[in-house]
């Protein structure tokens, strides 16, 4: 058993644009209740229908989303940051056509909870799993290029979670997390986290050293199996599997 604190939570309602840090969310059979709720779709004709991700375009991350309305669990839609300062409402007539013209790209906006890549999922990161990959590549990691929903203070050594199996449990307060079901357990990374947080310009060593050092693995998914709020601050407890 290891234990610490949740040092960070962070919610994405709008997928592959950035997102927002939040003292308490609510964890359900949705993930991190608004996380990933919406997305912006594809309509060139031959991806017509699908959702656009920063892995097509990267400028997607000079956009933020954020909910105004409530703290804890969303209750009306984002509201969304283009990258010359104007706030849009994600129901104004005029967004889908401001994001268009940034990105170049003609699309459509969806909404619609679960749309994490791998199902309604909580992906939980590990502060000293951090802090030793700063140390090996010599350089800041920044933790928003993980996209993360829940950061942990453990005292369990840097990069112990690349050996966790199924049933591993995490518990915060009422919430408990658990490594079940398709996909879950160790994160295998793709190249977002290569891209910096707003998108500038791409680091390529991170993921070559993820996937040479590590087996590309960063983080957990994890499923809801006990819903919940969970906060910033509160005792986080970890019962691995290996």
């Amino acid at each position: 058993m290891f234990e610490g604190t949740v040092a960070g939570l962070n919610r994405w309602p709008v997928k592959s644009l950035r997102g927002e840090r939040v003292a308490a969310a609510r964890f359900d059979d949705r993930g991190m209740a608004g996380d990933r709720a919406f997305a912006l779709i594809d309509q060139r004709d031959r991806r017509r229908g699908s959702v656009l991700t920063v892995r097509q375009n990267p400028a997607m991350l000079t956009w933020r989303s954020f909910y105004d309305d409530e703290p804890v669990a969303y209750s009306a839609p984002p509201a969304l940051r283009g990258p010359d300062g104007t706030k849009w409402s994600w129901t104004d007539p005029g967004v889908a056509g401001a994001l268009s013209a940034s990105l170049g790209i003609p699309l459509e906006l969806r909404a619609a909870d679960g749309m994490q890549d791998r199902g309604p999922t909580v992906l939980v990161t590990f502060e000293a799993s951090r802090v030793a990959l700063e140390r090996e590549l010599g350089a800041p990691v920044d933790l928003d290029r993980f996209r993360t929903n829940m950061h942990l203070e453990l005292d369990a050594p840097a990069f112990a979670e690349e050996d966790w199996g199924e049933d591993t449990r995490i518990t915060v307060g009422e919430v408990e997390l658990t490594a079940t079901g398709k996909n879950s357990g160790p994160c295998i990374r793709c190249a977002v986290p290569s891209w910096d947080a707003a998108g500038r310009e791409r680091w390529p060593k991170l993921q070559t050293w993820l996937i040479e050092q590590h087996e590309n693995k960063f983080g957990m998914i994890m499923r809801v199996t006990r819903a919940g709020v969970a906060r910033v601050g509160e005792a986080a407890s970890v019962q691995p599997v290996l």
